[in-house]
């Protein structure tokens, strides 16, 4: 069957949509989408979806979706979620363009500048060594549950000023979140209802957090931007809401997956664990390879801002598009042996194709920098104080997740 030219299954095409992308969007698969990836890529460079949406498979093709200013990502919410209105969903620079964007994003910056992450070092190697004891203690364990989610989870809370016995109520309404980012064609009738109970009472509860920052306002990000919403001229009540609602999601979600799905390629390739173990310098730009070989983020959608061609396609104003970013970072075309971990990948003298798992252009990943030190820390402690570490199951369950995609547990032993 031609994958590139089957029939979308919509309301007005009965037709069955491409048996590929059934298998790529279907939940058993979840633990490798790779195979699926690379047959797409081979069959074209275009595929439609069900979702009314063309899927762009290859490197060359991603990255002018995503860097480029001619194409928005304003129109994510009612591309992917026509189930509930868009108005219901918070004002979000994410799904924002300039010049709302260029002002939001620019008010929530200060609190991810290098240096100010850089400051965060000491913080976070506290709390990695923590787990670690944990961890250590414990002998065998859940790594989601033991560190992929305290690491980043803490971090950004104490960064917003969320208080530390609220963590796992903000966990628990962020999971559904992460969930309702992947097209509500795929999302069952059980986490669509989580995602819509979610959306008010996580906004209800960073309403409350806000009036209480303006009251009491203390170090941290919230209390800024609540001192900035009362100006009443850059930032409104309803944007801080979802400023905060984003940046929790954003700056924890996709981490977790970084940890867990990095930790895993790392034990299933002991060579090249072994290898930072003898070479830690090479763990910073490790940290890039973990990313392009397992991306914690599979797709992003963008929409046309005026007549495009893509793939050989062209595209009418209003037409969305997906990139589809874990296929691209195994582009045979963009990385030699893409399917083969490779630690040293990013930090040979030879120039090499840059990974997309934080995008590009101006909607490039806000909270890289976080993300790059979280993990370089963990690694760096990991193979300093952990002498011996196996898994200790053959199949780790995945969460459903397509957009953001990771490990619902990973069981493992340490020993120091």
């Amino acid at each position: 069957m031609d994958v590139a030219t089957t029939p979308v299954k919509t309301p007005n095409n009965p037709a069955a949509p491409p048996p590929l992308l059934n298998e790529l969007f279907d939940p058993t698969n979840r633990a490798d989408p790779y195979s699926r990836y690379d047959d797409l890529r081979d069959a074209g460079p275009l595929h439609m979806s069900d979702f009314g949406l063309h899927l762009a498979t290859r490197y060359e093709d991603c990255v002018q979706i995503l860097q480029s200013g001619d194409w928005g990502h304003d129109k994510e919410a009612e591309q992917l979620h026509p189930t509930i209105p868009a108005s219901a969903f918070p004002d979000t620079f994410l799904w924002m363009e300039p010049p709302d964007h260029t002002r939001l994003r620019g008010l929530v910056t200060k609190g991810f500048t290098a240096r100010r992450v850089a400051g965060l070092r000491p913080r976070i190697e506290e709390l990695v060594n923590e787990l670690i004891d944990a961890a250590l203690d414990a002998g065998e364990f859940d790594l989601i549950e033991t560190i992929a989610y305290p690491l980043p989870l803490t971090m950004i809370c104490e960064i917003l000023g969320v208080p530390a016995e609220d963590h796992q109520l903000v966990q628990k309404w962020s999971q559904a979140l992460a969930r309702a980012f992947d097209p509500d064609v795929y999302m069952t009738p059980e986490a669509l209802t989580a995602r819509n109970q979610a959306l008010p009472e996580f906004a209800g509860y960073f309403r409350q957090l806000v009036n209480e920052r303006r009251q009491h306002p203390g170090d941290d990000l919230i209390s800024s931007l609540a001192a900035v919403e009362d100006q009443g001229d850059r930032l409104t009540a309803d944007e801080l809401l979802g400023t905060c609602i984003t940046l929790i999601i954003a700056g924890h979600e996709t981490t977790v997956n970084l940890v867990g799905n990095g930790a895993l390629a790392l034990l299933r390739n002991p060579d090249q664990l072994d290898l930072l173990r003898r070479r830690p310098e090479l763990i910073p730009r490790a940290v890039d390879e973990l990313l392009r070989y397992d991306s914690p983020i599979h797709m992003n959608t963008r929409a046309a801002k005026r007549e495009l061609v893509v793939g050989g396609r062209t595209f009418a104003p209003g037409e969305g598009v997906v990139a589809l970013i874990a296929c691209a970072n195994r582009d045979p075309d963009a990385y030699d042996e893409p399917d083969r971990l490779d630690v040293t990948r990013f930090s040979g003298e030879q120039s090499v194709s840059r990974h997309l798992s934080f995008s590009l252009g101006h909607h490039y990943c806000l909270g890289a920098p976080l993300a790059l030190l979280e993990m370089e820390i963990f690694l760096d402690t990991w193979v300093g104080r952990v002498g011996t570490a196996e898994i200790l199951t053959a199949e780790p369950t995945y969460k459903p997740n397509i957009l953001i995609r990771g490990l619902a547990n990973l069981p493992v032993r340490f020993q120091a």
